[in-house]
Order: C-alpha cells, then structure tokens, then sequence
C-alpha cells in the first residue's frame, strides 16, 4: 500500500462461512446473502483504504465459496488481506485470493503502521496454532520492522473471552504469542475473529478486539455451545500516526 496519508481507515469482516451454493444456510443463516448485505452496508458508510478479512471464508472449503468473497470485495477496489481460519483451506486460499487486489497472509504497511496477518490454521479441529515458524515470522517482523506502531491479526483469539466451550478452542500457543507481543513496545493491538461476538479490552497497554461474524452470533460467557439473536456486523478501525486506534462495532439492523 501506498506509504501517504496521516491514518489508515479499515474495514474488518470476518467468519462469513460462505458456501459454493449461494442459498446455502448454516445454523439458520444464508451465509452468502449475510455477507453481501453487510459488505454493502459497510461501504456505504465510507470506502476504507484497505480490508481485513480474518477466517472462516469458507465453511465448505470450495473455490466457489472463495470466488464469491473476490466477486464481492472487488467492487471496493481497495486492497483485501485475508488470513485462514479452522474451517478454511490455507492453500486454496493462496491460490485463489494472493493475487492482484488480494492478499493472504501478507504484511500491511502504511505510514506509520504495520499490521502482520497471522495464520493460525491447525486443522478442522477448532482450536488454532502459530507454530515455531509462524511465531518466528512474527519475532522477524516485529524486531527489523521500521514501523512505530503494530496491529496484530489473527483468527483465533489469544486472551480468554469468559465462554469455557470457546476458550477451549482458542490459540493452543497464547502464551508464546502475548510473551513476544509483550517484548515489543510497538504492539499497540490485536484483532480477531473466530468468537462470533465483540470483545474489546486492555492487556498490557494493548487493545484486544474481537469481531462479531458477519452471519450467526455466539451468546457470550456461556460455558457451552449456544447461539446469540444479535445482527450481524464488522468492525471499523481507525489507525493514527501517533499510535492511537479508534474502533467501532457496526451491527446491521437485522
């Protein structure tokens, strides 16, 4: 991206579970109709300079599913960095969202940020791992970057949220990554996916946010598996020179 501008303006979707078939539904929700209202809702309040999309793109792991976010996203014609979640499939995804307008699993660097976009994919099992090289990919950036100020993306989240069934299926290797985050005065926060719900809190000097999915909701601090009634939604960030994030969670009205 383009080193100009005093902020850096984001959109973040994440979790749409989208399916080759269109009409599909999942837990009651047709997923790609879900998807294409938020995208339209979210760029009718103000086009961003760049679009984060954090797992779970396809919940049947096809290239219909993929094809269907580029069909959707390419109108915005701002650049798109993706990043896999358990139920996707990390090299289809190269294959199909690394060119031109998408990016998966790139580094964005703008002005005075840089935003790593991490692969926690560790199989279709829920939980997620780094791994040595992941976590010495992030400790390489973090250590030669020039940047002053670093947003961290990921799929599964790597704080507990209060839900036992969730934090259950959370970032095996949490530890490892909050121990090398702390180690770098830089980090100024960390976004997620996964948990189908907001959370936005303060570890360490550093904002942890997660985004509700653009599809289904997850009833928060629940010790088991139970569905939420809240609309759908994404997040807006809003990344300052001096550091600064602003964010906000906009749900759709149904």
């Amino acid at each position: 991206m383009s080193e100009s501008g005093a902020s850096l303006d984001l959109l973040q979707l994440t979790d749409p579970h989208l399916f080759a078939d269109p009409e599909a539904e999942h837990k009651g929700y047709p997923t790609v109709p879900c998807f294409r209202r938020a995208v339209t809702h979210a760029l009718a309040g103000g086009m961003p300079d760049a679009i984060l999309v954090t797992g779970d793109i396809a919940e049947d792991q096809s290239a219909a599913a993929y094809e269907a976010l580029r069909k959707t996203l390419e109108p915005a014609g701002c650049p798109v960095f993706c990043l896999p979640g358990n139920h996707d499939d990390p090299g289809l995804m190269r294959a199909l969202l690394a060119d031109g307008q998408f990016h998966c699993c790139e580094t964005l660097t703008h002005g005075a940020w840089m935003l790593p976009m991490l692969d926690t994919w560790d199989g279709d099992r829920g939980g997620g791992r780094l791994g040595e090289s992941e976590l010495r990919r992030l400790e390489q950036l973090l250590s030669t970057g020039t940047a002053p100020n670093v947003l961290v993306c990921l799929h599964h989240h790597p704080v507990p949220i209060g839900s036992a069934w969730l934090d259950a299926v959370g970032l095996d290797d949490a530890d490892e990554l909050m121990s090398l985050l702390e180690r770098h005065a830089a980090v100024r926060g960390v976004v997620w996916g996964h948990v189908h719900q907001t959370y936005d809190e303060h570890h360490d000097g550093m904002r942890m946010m997660g985004t509700p999915s653009t599809c289904y909701q997850f009833l928060p601090r629940q010790d088991a598996f139970a569905l939420d009634d809240s609309s759908p939604g994404y997040r807006r960030i809003q990344l300052y020179p001096d550091g600064r994030i602003e964010s906000q969670v906009v749900r759709l009205d149904t």
